[in-house]
């Protein structure tokens, strides 16, 4: 009998939880026992796993999203669906990073962070990037797609190469061994060549190809069939793939917890509270209000079937490269229609963040409460429409939220000197907190798709609430 048996018949969020809670473990262990030159040498040799999960989810970021996308637009059989979809999405999404400004708000108005706290030692930094949301979209048509390629580094081409490996034993596995199977290794391989292109151009490229396919009537009837076979395929690709989600999550988590540790929440213990606590109230009431009293759907099995997703989402601080998982999760947990997930979710990768909205608006008063900024009522109005709009432009990478706080303070006449001082207060411990904001808007995406997928009768009811959580 095989010994590893137990590892694989345990429940992939359950692995991935016991990776990340040892992960904590190995990573407080190092830091207490070796000096920290030593240790933090053995725990970049550990984070090396997890940065190598984490890029080999990125290069399935591209190929999957265009054949999920591809395949949801034509399982709907008509462009007006999806404008109905589309506008779901963004209703809920809306209406949730509301929730998400009012109790961020809130938590910076009850727990004071800013009061008492001295940056004396804070040393002044100051970020180039980030942008506004029209930035962002600029940048796609001038960003070369094929960055990455071109580079030639030997870890992306051999994760590449693994990649396609596995696409070609499902490709040629399948029953259709003929010229479909080997067109989806053609566009996998060119999907993952192409992984350095912004997800919101794949996106508008997706859809507009499949409307288009749409348009065509009887003669795209063999395009919709090839789709259908490859959005299964690069779904079972990625499935292989989150078997390493447990060895990943181990590195990363370990690496945070070792270089960063307790201590470092010391010097902003209630800004972190501040921070977690609304993100759990967030999540709870504007997420578990969407489950539970809109959709009459039981709330521990929502937050059950998620937590894989979660996991993934709090050790890599980005919310596009757990997309894979959470895509995931979604259809295989909650019985969301591939059409749906497809479609849903890489939006809310881009424009759902409400974590990032929510933390903005605390550091906001954050800032106002360390350098004595008066704030009047008219301020919090401003502050709440400027989160939301410019965490919208937030890229789905760790410490992206950092790149928006110029613009931010700049509602309340913050100097740029004590902008860099409050970024170079933050930027030590941000990955801890931007671990937290992340799980939040991955739960939000997932929340609105399962709203969306039961609205548009997508949602597949014996799975969520009926079937066992994988």
């Amino acid at each position: 009998m095989n010994k590893m048996t137990w590892w694989f018949d345990m429940m992939l969020w359950k692995r991935v939880l016991l990776g990340l809670v040892l992960g904590v473990i190995f990573g407080l262990a190092v830091a207490e026992i070796m000096d920290e030159a030593s240790g933090t040498e053995l725990l970049l040799q550990v984070k090396v796993v997890g940065d190598l999960f984490v890029q080999t989810i990125r290069l399935l970021i591209i190929p999957l999203i265009f054949f999920t996308l591809v395949a949801g637009v034509l399982a709907l059989g008509s462009p007006s669906k999806l404008g109905s979809i589309g506008l779901k999405t963004l209703f809920l999404y809306l209406i949730t990073t509301f929730f998400a400004n009012v109790i961020g708000l809130s938590m910076g108005t009850i727990f004071r962070p800013g009061e008492g706290v001295d940056l004396g030692s804070a040393i002044p930094k100051t970020l180039d990037g980030g942008g506004t949301f029209l930035e962002r979209m600029t940048e796609i048509v001038t960003k070369n797609p094929f960055e990455k390629l071109l580079q030639a580094d030997p870890t992306h081409l051999t994760l590449s190469v693994l990649l396609l490996l596995a696409g070609y034993y499902f490709a040629f596995k399948a029953r259709d061994k003929g010229p479909r199977s080997i067109l989806f290794m053609v566009l996998l391989t060119l999907g993952i060549a192409m992984a350095s292109l912004d997800i919101l151009m794949v996106i508008l490229i997706s859809i507009c190809f499949g409307i288009g396919v749409l348009f065509s009537g009887p003669l795209a009837r063999p395009v919709t069939s090839f789709f259908e076979l490859a959005s299964d395929l690069v779904l079972k690709v990625t499935t292989i793939m989150m078997e390493l989600a447990p060895f990943g999550v181990f590195g990363l988590i370990a690496y945070v917890a070792g270089t960063s540790g307790i201590e470092v929440f010391k010097s902003i213990l209630i800004l972190a509270i501040a921070v977690y606590l609304g993100c759990f109230l967030h999540m709870f009431i504007a997420y578990g209000g969407l489950i539970k009293l809109v959709l009459k759907f039981p709330l521990i099995k929502f937050f059950r079937g998620i937590v894989g997703a979660q996991m993934v989402a709090y050790s890599t601080s980005s919310s596009s490269a757990t997309l894979p998982v959470t895509i995931a999760h979604v259809t295989e947990n909650f019985g969301v229609s591939k059409s749906i997930a497809g479609s849903v979710l890489p939006l809310g990768s881009t424009i759902n963040m409400d974590g990032t909205a929510m933390y903005l608006g605390i550091v906001a008063l954050f800032t106002a409460q360390v350098f004595g900024y008066a704030l009047e009522p008219y301020h919090y109005i401003m502050i709440a429409v400027t989160a939301a709009m410019v965490s919208v432009g937030a890229a789905g990478i760790p410490s992206a939220s950092l790149f928006l706080l110029t613009p931010m303070l700049a509602v309340f006449g913050v100097s740029d000197a004590h902008v860099a001082l409050i970024v170079g207060f933050i930027w030590p411990f941000d990955r801890l907190l931007d671990m937290m904001r992340t799980v939040t808007n991955v739960t939000g995406d997932a929340a609105v798709s399962v709203a969306v997928a039961k609205w548009e009768g997508e949602l597949d009811e014996s799975v969520f609430p009926g079937a066992a959580v994988r």
